[in-house]
């Protein structure tokens, strides 16, 4: 398994490193569940961390210039340009006359361009393939990278794997943080599969015809996460699950065959390696996302008290099940995508969020959202092998899937809720 781009057995030293003070983080997507709980992060661990810039999409920029000014950075970002007016104006509220203004970026492009800037690790927790080119900016930059954005590792895969250097990547998502931790336990050369475990989400139990009412209001109300609009759907249908087993694939170079998934209602274990002589290796912890973003951001170190451990003074029991397939079928489908390869994960990442979309617009039944990726994944068809796959690929793919999708999807509105169920 050479090709790994998560080694927990390496350490990536940066092209700019920080010997002599505390670490330099560059925070994509501040405003965001992620980069709000690594700001938490670093502001409790102020020997550790400075963070020099943040970027964010620009719908909170009362929120952007809070964190600006009290983390005192030198550049923030905005992907939208027609957030740059209220940005200034929130910027001058907070910053007292004779204190430096940070500099300010706009534009499609900002993000990018902060993930290239001088520091020693960039989070990357923008939501969706907007985050590919920032990532690879990072890694040409010769930056660690704490990535919790899965999209642009799952829609530019071979592109990633193309620049990214051993240990040079560390995950955030908890399942991959648990796994990159797991993996430490043995040689590469033990593991015998990987176990990615999933919540189940609010249905999990139900069968297929039982989820066909299911109301956005509901499958908003996750049991124990809390996260973005999206990434929650995502968590109901398991193409979450889906998205992540194609990232455990790409970063730990294990084979689709040996990934599986194992619901697990309590979400206090994250994921498990068993290796080849029959152990299984599990690393639990409350479901709190501090603590991966923590070791994201801090590793090889652990960063003390990130977040509360497990309460063993307390009974409880952890439950497992297996993954319910027909209910389900995102996972498989998923795994089809992964091995398909070149850009049908974009194909099948940008025809979901606007499944997501016209689900919650009310739209598309719930069911219709894997219903409907899967029809368009089936109509890209199978990708040419021995190409090289190029940003312009991606970007066209994910074009044309995002238009057949909301396609289908008005197409679905159309159809009795009967016919569908």
């Amino acid at each position: 398994m050479t090709d790994s781009l998560a080694h927990p057995h390496l350490r990536f030293e940066p092209a700019s490193g920080d010997p002599d003070g505390p670490r330099s983080i560059v925070i994509l997507g501040s405003t965001g569940s992620i980069g709000t709980q690594a700001i938490d992060i670093v502001r409790r661990n102020p020997d550790r961390f400075r963070v020099t810039a943040l970027s964010a999409a620009g719908g909170r920029t009362d929120l952007l210039a809070e964190q600006a000014h009290q983390l005192r950075v030198a550049t923030v970002a905005v992907a939208r340009e027609d957030a740059l007016p209220a940005l200034r104006a929130a910027l001058a509220e907070r910053y007292g006359a004779g204190e430096p203004l940070p500099e300010i970026l706009a534009g499609p492009d900002a993000a990018t361009e902060l993930a290239a800037s001088e520091c020693h690790t960039v989070l990357n927790g923008i939501t969706g393939s907007i985050g590919l080119a920032p990532t690879l900016a990072a890694l040409k930059a010769g930056r660690v990278l704490a990535l919790a954005n899965k999209e642009s590792l799952i829609v530019g895969g071979p592109l990633v794997k193309a620049v990214a250097k051993p240990g040079q990547i560390v995950p955030v998502d908890s399942e991959h943080s648990a796994l990159f931790q797991a993996l430490a336990g043995g040689e590469r050369a033990e593991v015998r599969k990987l176990v990615v475990t999933a919540s189940g989400g609010p249905f999990c139990g139900r069968t297929k015809r039982e989820l066909a009412e299911v109301t956005p209001e509901q499958a908003l109300a996750h049991p124990t996460w809390s996260m973005g609009p999206v990434v929650t759907i995502n968590s109901a249908t398991l193409v979450n699950k889906g998205l992540e087993v194609i990232e455990a694939h790409l970063l730990f170079d294990v084979p689709f065959d040996r990934i599986e998934v194992v619901v697990h209602p309590q979400s206090y274990i994250h994921s498990m390696v068993e290796f080849t002589d029959g152990s299984t290796l599990a690393q639990a912890s409350p479901p709190d996302m501090r603590m991966p973003i923590a070791l994201g951001i801090g590793w090889p170190e652990r960063v003390p008290d990130a977040a509360p451990g497990v309460d063993w003074t307390t009974a409880r029991t952890w439950e497992f099940f297996p993954l319910d397939a027909s209910a389900f079928p995102s996972v498989p489908l998923a795994c089809h995508v992964g091995d398909l390869g070149g850009t049908a994960p974009a194909v099948f990442n940008a025809a979901n969020e606007e499944c997501v979309a016209a689900f919650l617009e009310g739209g598309l039944p719930f069911t219709g959202i894997v219903d409907t990726v899967a029809d368009v994944v089936a109509e890209h068809g199978t990708p040419a092998r021995g190409t090289s796959l190029t940003v312009a690929d991606v970007l066209e793919a994910e074009t044309w899937a995002r238009a057949r999708a909301r396609e289908l999807a008005a197409r679905a509105a159309r159809t009795p809720s009967e016919a569908r169920a």
